[in-house]
């Protein structure tokens, strides 16, 4: 196709990316719709004019198009809940016929509705919403401290070959070490308190988002990034505007490892050292024999990390709406 338009065309990049003069009113935002194209497609393509004559692709959403081909009974949200809860049911239905049929002995595992007892017991006595609070308090601190310091390091190695050659070898031993193996360090320098626990699931939700950022800017194209620059982008807001768009999946990845780590450190804090929290119910159960309560305890865990789950999912979706470019195409 050789048809030129010799009124209105623009002097292109090597990338296919339109550039404006110097000085033009629109060209930041030209800019930045380029660079937001690009980094949509994550290096899977070069954005470009399409020449006249060419045939449009269509402008669907990611989003749009899953739909299309989720099967129709997944498409309704209502739908979608109750197939969850299938699951969870039939094994509450295992769980009720193995307690009763003489397979386990009460001790091994109580009955269903024993746990809800053990549950109501704590409830009325005020002690489970303590233990709830307690955790989810310092699950939430330290998953802010841990996933927060993740990105900033991530970002930093990531960015910067001099960062990564110096810290990356030293980050990636010390990822390597178990969880229980800081619990008697911490207790030495920070004492058995608060901070402890906290500075322990900080570690725990520091690494998988250190990880997955760090690893995600590395490939973010190489295009994008000039394209982002010859349209003025530096530093602070070249890292806002364009590779963290760029590598948004992977940190959202990222944070809901870090909070599924959050909890197993929880744990892990609580088990030594502690007076409160569902780590100690599972340890106060097992030294009394009250193994209700003690799968009162993980069940809990499950709810909760569930819950905390969801309000990250929640999160997702903001910054899908925030960042998407979807609508540009």
């Amino acid at each position: 196709m050789s048809t030129h338009d010799t009124s209105s065309a623009a002097p292109r990049s090597s990338d296919g990316a339109s550039r404006e003069a110097p000085g033009g009113t629109s060209s930041e935002a030209a800019g930045v719709t380029a660079v937001a194209i690009l980094s949509d497609d994550n290096g899977r393509h070069e954005a470009g004019a399409v020449a006249p004559g060419d045939v449009a692709p269509p402008s669907d959403t990611p989003a749009a198009a899953d739909s299309r081909t989720r099967p129709s009974a997944l498409r309704n949200p209502w739908a979608l809940g109750l197939i969850g809860i299938v699951l969870p049911v039939l094994l509450v239905l295992a769980w009720h016929t193995l307690s009763t049929n003489g397979t386990f002995s009460p001790v091994q595992l109580p009955r269903p509705s024993a746990v809800l007892a053990a549950g109501w017991e704590l409830l009325r006595s005020g002690d489970l919403w303590l233990h709830v609070g307690i955790s989810t308090q310092r699950v939430i601190v330290g998953f802010l401290i841990g996933s927060g310091l993740g990105l900033l390091l991530g970002a930093l190695l990531g960015l910067s070959p001099w960062a990564r050659a110096i810290g990356s070898p030293t980050i990636g031993a010390l990822r390597a070490v178990p969880s229980l193996a800081w619990v008697p360090l911490l207790l030495l320098w920070i004492g058995i308190g608060e901070n402890s626990k906290v500075t322990l699931v900080a570690i725990g939700a520091f690494f998988p988002v250190y990880t997955t950022v760090s690893a995600a800017l590395r490939h973010v194209d190489r295009h994008l990034i000039e394209a982002a620059r010859s349209f003025g982008l530096r530093g602070v807001k070249l890292f806002t505007t364009v590779q963290l768009p760029a590598v948004l999946p992977s940190v959202i990845s990222g944070l809901r490892l870090a909070l599924a780590q959050a909890w197993l450190f929880l744990v892990a804090a609580e088990l030594l050292g502690s007076s409160m929290g569902l780590g100690f119910l599972l340890t106060d159960s097992q030294n009394n024999g009250r193994t209700d309560r003690l799968l009162l305890a993980i069940v809990l865990l499950a709810v909760l990390g569930k819950l905390t789950d969801a309000l990250l999912g929640i999160f997702e979706r903001w910054t899908q709406r925030r960042w998407s470019v979807a609508g540009t195409r």
